[in-house]
């Protein structure tokens, strides 16, 4: 079955160098030995059909036409050992906690910009920086991070490192139940032999975190979930944790503000609202305070929020602290705030605007990754050792143009583990998004979103470029039954 597997020169999560399978996956191992190549692509087939029938899709833009495409699925999955899991969640508890203090500090008093650890500048010439909306606005729980996203790799060594932070709407986590879902319907059989964390209560968490924001004196708060409608492309998303949570999912016209205070409208008449999860940007958020011609959003939001008569999440204005030229600050940031070393650091990253690191980065640009600082989705990417001289040279016209636009890491060995697409078994490149829910406790989602690179060779996880899931298993301390 895997005969033909490599894995060298790559940290694999499932196979030693030697190909024998890690203690934590032996008895995953051993099942799929159990099946024949018929059952194998059978099971493979049913599982891409059950996110067909489920509905379960995104929506891929190209030339501004969007094509409805269901999340690719390999049904091998991510295991992490307790004491692995252990780790990851005190260091993301930990970096979401620095993250959140920095948002409140730059919002306030600038602390950290007058002792000189964050350049002034990258702070106020952020486009994300929304100090004229929001400066000194007193928030619930001074908490602006009530949803992170924090996608994690592991380099050629095991090691895991944060690859990018998440702040503003990070999307997925209907994926993950999906994920369970899909597993657990057409191979019930490998979950007789493990002992999985359970996800079944956390979206009472969620919830509950959500209700925790609700404004001074406000007893039992009315959330909804606010979405830019059915041709966003994490909508399927945005409905799932609405039906999951039993809130109601509006868009911008559903609402009304009148005398600072937001009501829904309803059959009933108008209902106030308390507590507003918001899935739409900030520039969309209100057409009198940020982009004049949004008509995603309610006119009068913004004041109301000001006044502290309805709680927005995630926090407005976010995007300062997770672009990818601040993520190199956040260890100094986690040093600062916490006085602690960081759990899991960030990949090496060179800034661009420093002239040394600049020279010394235009000089191998064959061998980094080259990231615009506020791209996402992996656009605006060049991958070095995968590019053409033509590609090369046009980023580094970029770079010398707008030096401060753009980042440059190392190109890391991702690890890998075994996919199987229908004929065969096959490495391919893998990374981790975890959920870190914050309210009066913080939780950390037991898993999160495994995201694989399934063309062969491809290092994109991004389901827009190709990427596909698997379902991650944490394992209960004690192992497998």
């Amino acid at each position: 079955m895997f005969s033909t597997y490599k894995v060298k020169p790559f940290f694999d999560e499932m196979l030693n160098a030697s190909g024998t399978p890690k203690d934590h996956y032996q008895k995953f191992y051993d099942m799929l030995h159990n099946f024949s190549d018929e059952e194998l692509k059978e099971k493979h087939e049913t599982a891409q059909l059950s996110f067909l029938r489920q509905g379960i899709t995104f929506t891929v833009y190209n030339n501004n036409v969007g094509a409805e495409q269901t999340m690719p699925f390999d049904f091998v999955p991510i295991i992490i050992p307790p004491e692995d899991w252990a780790t990851i969640e005190k260091g993301m508890v930990q970096r979401t906690e620095a993250l959140n203090c920095f948002l409140s500090d730059v919002y306030n008093d600038q602390k950290i910009i007058k002792d000189g650890i964050v350049p002034k500048e990258l702070v106020e010439d952020n486009p994300y920086y929304y100090a004229k909306q929001i400066q000194g606005v007193k928030i619930p729980l001074n908490n602006h991070i009530f949803l992170a996203g924090i996608d994690l790799i592991r380099d050629e060594n095991g090691k895991y490192l944060v690859l990018e932070d998440n702040l503003r709407n990070p999307s997925g986590i209907s994926y993950v139940y999906q994920n369970r879902y899909v597993m657990r319907q057409v191979y019930p059989e490998f979950f007789a032999k493990h002992s999985v964390q359970t996800l079944e209560h956390q979206v009472t968490y969620l919830h509950e975190a959500i209700t925790d924001h609700a404004p001074e004196g406000v007893e039992n708060p009315r959330a909804i979930i606010l979405t830019p409608g059915i041709y966003n492309s994490a909508y399927y998303d945005h409905l799932f944790l609405a039906q999951q949570m039993g809130l109601q999912l509006v868009e911008g016209r559903d609402l009304i503000v009148l005398s600072d205070i937001v009501y829904m409208k309803t059959i009933r008449g108008l209902e106030k609202v308390d507590i507003i999860y918001r899935r739409i940007d900030d520039d969309f958020l209100d057409p009198t305070a940020f982009r004049e011609d949004s008509s995603l959003g309610v006119i009068g939001l913004l004041d109301a929020y000001r006044k502290g008569n309805v709680a927005i999440l995630n926090g407005i204005g976010n995007g300062v602290a997770d672009d990818k030229a601040m993520y190199v600050y956040v260890p100094d940031m986690i040093r600062y705030y916490l006085k602690e070393e960081p759990i899991i650091d960030n990949v090496k990253t060179y800034r661009l605007e420093d002239p040394i690191q600049r020279d010394w980065v235009l000089e191998r640009l064959e061998e980094l990754v080259i990231k615009n600082v506020g791209a996402s989705g992996g656009y605006d990417m060049l991958i070095g050792p995968h590019a053409s001289s033509e590609e090369i040279e046009e980023f580094r016209e970029k770079i010398l143009e707008s030096p401060s636009q753009y980042i440059a890491q190392p190109t890391i060995k991702l690890s890998r583990a075994p996919a199987y697409q229908g004929d065969d078994f096959y490495p391919c490149h893998v990374d981790l998004r975890v959920f870190v829910i914050r309210g009066k406790e913080t939780h950390v989602f037991p898993g999160g979103l495994s995201r694989v690179a399934l063309k062969k060779g491809s290092l994109v996880v991004n389901s827009s470029q190709g990427g596909g899931g698997k379902d991650t298993w944490v394992m209960k301390s004690g192992g497998m039954t």
